[in-house]
């Protein structure tokens, strides 16, 4: 007896619900062997399956069938991560040089809305608002 393949990706905490896990077979993004599968197709011990999630190729081979979702913890021994190291360093390589979160002064309180547009506008400014500097020509 196997376990639906929506539901295994959902229990192993590969997606974060079920539902989503659902959508991506529905579009393609599950597959096995090279062949989409469908969100009932039933995973038995020893499948490997190719995810891709967010722009990256991950490949998990099936150790143990649950139907439940689990802690990280438990979820970690139902399966081994087959993924390539090229597209674990890809990874890395998304996440390094991200910046930190900002840091507001300590009791300052949250941006009035005057400020939260100010705040916006320096971290991107948009082209209609540099069309709106006006230069004083007198010569």
């Amino acid at each position: 007896m196997g376990v639906r393949v929506d539901k295994w990706l959902w229990s192993v905490r590969i997606f974060k619900s079920r539902s989503i896990a659902t959508k991506a077979c529905k579009a393609g993004r599950v597959k096995m062997d090279g062949k989409t599968l469908k969100a009932a197709f039933d995973l038995k011990i020893g499948d490997n399956i190719q995810v891709h999630k967010e722009g990256f190729y991950m490949q998990f081979e099936v150790v143990m069938l649950i139907g439940k979702r689990v802690s990280a913890t438990l979820a970690r021994p139902c399966y081994n991560n087959l993924t390539p190291e090229a597209e674990m360093m890809k990874y890395d390589s998304w996440f390094v040089g991200k910046s930190a979160t900002e840091i507001r002064e300590k009791g300052v309180g949250r941006p009035t809305k005057r400020e939260r547009r100010e705040i916006e506008e320096f971290k991107d400014p948009d082209e209609s608002s540099m069309l709106n500097i006006e230069l004083d020509w007198d010569d």
